[in-house]
């Protein structure tokens, strides 16, 4: 059985900034409310975190800082991918002399390579921070990549590539992957509505937006259902499908860096080429959160 990062919620934590670069101490306050409201590991510079836009400097600032917060409390995984394995594996070598916990690595994006190219990329970048963990993000509407479940199995053969996170949407194919590997490979749920759906393939947790704005009840979710209390899951998962919803209106993280400052945070706005959030959708987002406070 694959070491376990965490089961429950891992929160996909956004990014503020202000005119010189991360707001550090608004991302404390962030990071600090996920801890005090159960998130089971806190993952840094990944999408949510516009990492993408951040530079390397921003990029150690927002790890050193969540480490530094968290203090041991929760795991700190680091997002490291790139569309270049050698970039990818100095990204990865990097968080892991920082003192990360884990490291999330995206398919290559643009590149479009094989399934081989795949396993090739994933098993040099694992080599590399043996014996690191390393969480595999399958997110194939954006990167135009998909990890099939044959591919998945193969690359859980490696023993430091502990889990996945899922993204693709595609349930049947998340069920395949959980078949053919079993107990070596852990499942995360990469999409907040799916929750439910990939815990009952199987699925140990999930990789959360929706936690930076409610860590307790997405954290609750899951270990309802790990615990056997169905209903109550159940019940949660269905309660924040229209918030949900309303987090994903526009492309992630615009959404929710607007929930973030709706509910007291200053977290400005996303960088280009992400824009600020339409008025129409920001009223829903205001909406919804009044029915959930």
């Amino acid at each position: 059985m694959k070491k376990v990062l965490f089961k429950g919620c891992g929160t996909a934590i956004a990014t503020p900034f202000d005119d010189k670069g991360v707001n550090v101490k608004e991302f404390e306050k962030l990071i600090e409310f996920q801890i005090q409201n159960d998130v089971d590991s806190i993952i840094v510079c990944g999408t949510t975190g516009e990492a993408t836009t951040m530079s390397q400097q921003e990029k150690d600032d927002a790890i050193k800082c969540a480490i530094r917060t968290s203090n041991g409390r929760v795991p700190i995984i680091v997002g490291t991918g790139s569309n270049s394995t050698s970039q990818a594996i100095q990204n990865s070598k990097h968080a892991k002399d920082l003192g990360a916990d884990g490291i999330l690595v995206v398919t290559p994006y643009y590149n479009k390579c094989t399934q081989k190219g795949l396993i090739d990329h994933f098993t040099k970048i694992a080599e590399s921070v043996y014996p690191l963990p390393v969480i595999m993000y399958s997110v194939p509407s954006r990167t135009g990549v998909n990890i099939l479940p044959k591919t998945c199995y193969e690359l859980s053969k490696v023993e430091n590539i502990v889990a996945i996170k899922e993204a693709s949407g595609n349930l049947s194919q998340i069920a395949e992957i959980a078949q053919l590997c079993g107990d070596n490979l852990n499942i995360y749920s990469g999409n907040d509505d799916q929750i439910l759906p990939i815990l009952s393939v199987g699925g140990i947790g999930v990789v959360s937006v929706l936690s930076n704005i409610f860590p307790k009840e997405t954290h609750n979710m899951v270990t309802e259902f790990l615990s056997g209390n169905i209903e109550e899951a159940k019940n949660l998962q269905l309660k924040y499908i229209p918030f949900i919803k309303a987090l994903f209106s526009e492309v992630n993280p615009i959404p929710v860096k607007a929930a973030l400052n709706l509910i007291g945070y200053n977290f400005g706005i996303p960088r280009l080429p992400l824009t600020p959030i339409s008025e129409e959708n920001l009223k829903i987002i205001e909406n919804e959160l009044k029915i959930l406070q």
